[in-house]
């Protein structure tokens, strides 16, 4: 691998971030006498959706937060989770709330989702939490985007100017991602599938200081493709045989860029950060609207 290029540890960042917020939590108790309540709601009881939770669970310990899991049965109507959602809404002692994706054929995401209070949407993805930040006037930003964002930021380069590319167009990452990057003076295109279809995705990936890849097929930007000095964050996740890897050939990828994140080991470790951030983000809100 090429001498410059330098690995973004999203452990090692995950746990200054963590250390930050530790402090943060101890000075919210000394001044509001309590410290975020969160509460994850679980339909159904998926291995892997567990292991996330543990995760949760445990990043929360560490930095003092309060952290529930509710955990509903497989067969839970749309109803029944809709009146769930809207009993913590009610309830004062809790601070954060988000529904565990997946979640069951029977289940609408989106429609539950928006049932969430605006101040308590741990994963800033209520409709009207999107379109705040669409204005800069959120401080609840989607986990995953403002995982990338400090991950970018522990580089120490300025985007102001620089070109960002984005590949992958979801709600939930590459467009909240993309205004997170205007909002830093980034020159921001974003790639999907059709811009593949185009023949252009080669041409766009190529003219990145910035690329960004969050599609879910793994090896899909080839490192040669890389532009010399990139900054290279790979959010996919994908299992091939009994490995995960990511959408970005790294091996090659990472002779080209200037600095690039591992899968696992990026991106991952930092989103569940920006979750705990969000829960003391949304506590925050609710105790300066008692003011």
């Amino acid at each position: 691998m090429n001498a410059t290029a330098h690995i973004l540890d999203g452990t090692a960042l995950a746990k200054k971030l963590k250390d930050e917020l530790k402090k943060e939590v101890a000075r919210l108790k000394e001044t509001f006498g309590g410290v975020p309540h969160l509460v994850n709601v679980m339909v159904g009881s998926d291995p892997g959706s567990c292991a996330y939770a543990n995760s949760q669970k445990k990043t929360a310990e560490y930095i003092g937060i309060k952290y529930e899991l509710k955990i509903l049965s497989g067969d839970t109507t749309q109803a029944k989770l809709i009146s769930v959602i809207k009993e913590l809404d009610s309830d004062s002692g809790v601070h954060g709330i988000m529904i565990h994706k997946p979640v069951p054929d029977q289940i609408d995401y989106r429609a539950v989702a928006n049932y969430v209070a605006p101040s308590k949407d741990l994963e800033g993805i209520n409709v009207t939490n999107i379109g705040k930040m669409m204005l800069g006037q959120t401080r609840i930003i989607p986990c995953t985007p403002a995982a990338v964002m400090e991950l970018i930021r522990s580089t120490g380069v300025k985007l102001r100017g620089k070109e960002a590319v984005v590949v992958g167009h979801s709600e939930i990452v590459g467009k909240p991602l993309s205004l997170l990057l205007l909002a830093q003076d980034a020159t921001v295109t974003v790639c999907h599938l059709a811009t593949s279809q185009a023949g252009r995705l080669v041409e766009h990936v190529g003219s990145a200081d910035v690329l960004v890849v969050a599609v879910g097929k793994a090896g899909l930007i080839k490192g040669d493709w890389i532009k010399e000095g990139a900054i290279v964050i790979d959010v996919g996740i994908n299992k091939v045989g009994s490995g995960i890897t990511g959408d970005i050939e790294f091996e090659k990828a990472g002779r080209r860029a200037s600095f690039i994140t591992p899968v696992p080991g990026g991106v991952g470790p930092v989103t569940v950060v920006m979750l705990m951030r969000n829960g003391i983000e949304a506590f925050k809100v609710q105790q300066e609207a008692k003011r």
